[in-house]
């Protein structure tokens, strides 16, 4: 985070005997998307009488403010005449805002007098992607010597565009994987775009399960997803080791029934 050196003091809108004030020394702060604000203040109770605070936020939809003293999360500070209090606040961003700057009014607020701090929020933009499919499902069964078609989901579910995604796997020795389309020039953010896998599976491959790992990424982002892909014997394999079997069988009982009584 980054933040602006400034002092702010918000003024009663009440009479108090004395100078009520409600500051911070940054009141600007700048984070990315998925990353809380977090601030400092003091606040003052300039009065002759002791007085409850009632703290808040005017937020965006979706966002969440907490404010903390002595470490605890309160709602309100009770303050004695003339003594002060250290606010924390927390305020966390909704994953759906734009990155823009957001003017954030906060309140203290008493029977007699209501103290503003205007805070600010600098919301970057954040690069994310998902990998998946469009089911969800992350395993396949394919046969030995066949190519197997499988359709991949990416999603960009940060707050920037993503430019220039390549898809690239990491299989078992002899595999050979190729994406249709190879490069995706840009997904804006909630969009989506399906790529088709076709995975080739080499002959004589051991029957038996199988991992690999397919990963999105531009110079930005990178997302994986492990399949499980288990490899089945071919039917024309099948029949063709029971065909050897039955042939090595004939062949042993032609031999015993020839040379046996020998």
């Amino acid at each position: 985070m980054a933040g602006l050196s400034a002092s702010l003091q918000a003024q009663p809108s009440g009479k108090p005997i004395e100078k009520s004030s409600f500051q911070t020394n940054l009141f600007n702060l700048e984070a990315s998307s998925g990353e809380p604000f977090r601030y400092s203040a003091t606040l003052k109770n300039g009065s002759g009488q002791a007085r409850n605070y009632a703290l808040a936020a005017k937020l965006p939809p979706g966002w969440i403010a907490s404010f903390r003293t002595m470490g605890s999360q309160v709602t309100s500070v009770h303050l004695e005449p003339g003594a002060t209090q250290e606010v924390s606040i927390e305020i966390s961003v909704s994953p759906n805002s734009k990155p823009e700057k957001y003017a954030i009014p906060v309140t203290a607020v008493s029977a007699a007098d209501t103290l503003t701090l205007n805070l600010e929020a600098v919301l970057k933009g954040a690069y994310k992607i998902e990998l998946s499919t469009p089911s969800g499902r992350l395993s396949e069964d394919v046969t030995e010597g066949s190519v197997e078609q499988i359709v991949c989901t990416i999603k960009n579910t940060g707050t920037l565009p993503l430019e220039n995604v390549e898809m690239t796997a990491q299989t078992p020795p002899k595999w050979e994987v190729t994406f249709e389309p190879a490069k995706v020039e840009r997904i804006d953010p909630s969009g989506s775009i399906d790529i088709t896998a076709r995975v080739r599976v080499p002959d004589k491959t051991i029957a038996g399960d199988y991992v690999s790992t397919f990963t999105a990424k531009n110079q930005h982002a990178n997302a994986d997803a492990i399949f499980r892909i288990t490899v089945k014997t071919s039917l024309l394999s099948g029949w063709l080791g029971i065909l050897v079997i039955l042939l090595a069988a004939g062949l042993i009982y032609r031999l015993i029934k020839k040379y046996g009584r020998r």
